[in-house]
């Protein structure tokens, strides 16, 4: 491999002084056409990269925002992304998604980086294990991205300390939760069990609060709340459900199934129809998220949309314009129910 082509080969190659070849490739001072012409010329046949550090350090490199999720493979933190990219895009800013596997060290080592490469914002999506651990990593972050003239976005996570400068976007997770289950409620059912939770977990917790609420609005005592399972996901939706079909033989003693998100009630239906039961026919199922896979089971699924491509968008606008703030900024977006054909009223007694 040969020597790094550096920028004074190209000032050399177009004939002109090395001061001059960095303001044609800065672009912050004015040049003559023809020294802007040879110095380009002259970067095409060296083929030169120029160094984004350099640029960095000199304060004109690309502006640009970072997105961290935990994987890309989710639909939910898949549109978020998009969203930022899209914002970004829109104001000629360089979106850089990365992916931290939920490890709070990847995700650390990730700030820091976009901290050296004087990124405008930093957007972490997702809900979280609330506890003092991460309230202090949250300060970490958004203090010392404020000390370099960034700032930090929580998308979907909770609330930090009041003296955090933080910006906070995120959708009204217990009101979905509270909306859906109310919709099986006003359709007769009283036997609903909520399968798929994470304990601990900010978005699971919003989700049963929501769900007991709605029990509570109807007049159900606090025993009627029927909790299953420990994560969301297609492999724990399915077994979980299995599993209480095998307690009960078959023969169901619930109505309805509230599924903590789109996945999950896709594999208890799945579960549900192995052992001959029909949805809603039988059973019916209620799911959250408006991922893909909800208008393409059947029967298509009634679930909750989250507006997580405008969660995105507002994480970058609200970033980008708004002043620089001396503790936490709250901004929460609307949720709403997608009614389809999951869900049957029982007969009125």
């Amino acid at each position: 491999m040969g020597e790094r082509v550096t920028i004074r080969d190209v000032a050399a190659r177009a004939g002109v002084s090395v001061a001059t070849a960095s303001r044609v490739l800065s672009g912050t001072h004015a040049t003559s056409a023809g020294a802007r012409t040879k110095v380009l010329r002259a970067v095409k046949d060296l083929d030169y990269v120029i160094n984004p550090h350099a640029r960095a350090l000199a304060g004109t490199g690309r502006k640009t925002v970072a997105v961290l999720i935990s994987q890309v493979t989710s639909p939910f933190y898949a549109k978020v992304a998009q969203g930022v990219e899209e914002e970004s895009a829109k104001r000629d800013r360089l979106c850089l998604v990365c992916t931290t596997g939920g490890d709070p060290a990847r995700e650390l080592a990730v700030v820091q980086m976009m901290r050296e490469q004087a990124a405008e914002a930093v957007v972490l999506v997702g809900g979280v294990a609330e506890d003092e651990e991460y309230r202090a990593r949250m300060a970490q972050y958004a203090q010392a991205l404020a000390a370099a003239g960034s700032r930090l976005v929580l998308c979907g996570r909770p609330t930090p300390a009041p003296d955090v400068p933080a910006i906070v976007v995120e959708y009204d997770n217990e009101a979905g939760a509270h909306a859906v289950t109310s919709h099986l409620l006003g359709a007769g059912h009283r036997e609903i069990v909520l399968l798929g939770y994470e304990p601990g977990h900010t978005t699971g917790e919003a989700r049963v609060a929501g769900y007991l609420k709605a029990l509570a609005d109807h007049g159900l005592p606090p025993s009627a709340a029927r909790l299953h399972g420990t994560h969301f996901s297609r492999i724990a939706g399915y077994e979980v459900m299995r599993g209480l079909l095998d307690a009960c033989d078959g023969r169901p003693d619930f109505t309805a199934v509230v599924a903590g998100d789109d996945e999950s009630a896709a594999a208890a239906m799945r579960a549900l129809q192995e052992r001959g039961l029909r949805v809603p026919e039988d059973i019916s199922v209620v799911g959250y998220n408006d991922d893909p896979v909800a208008a393409e089971v059947t029967p298509r699924l009634t679930t909750v949309h989250i507006p997580a491509e405008e969660l995105g968008r507002t994480a970058v606008r609200l970033a980008l314009d708004g002043p620089p703030a001396t503790g936490p900024e709250r901004h929460v977006l609307g949720t709403h129910i997608v009614i389809r054909e999951s869900v049957r009223p029982l007969p009125r007694i």
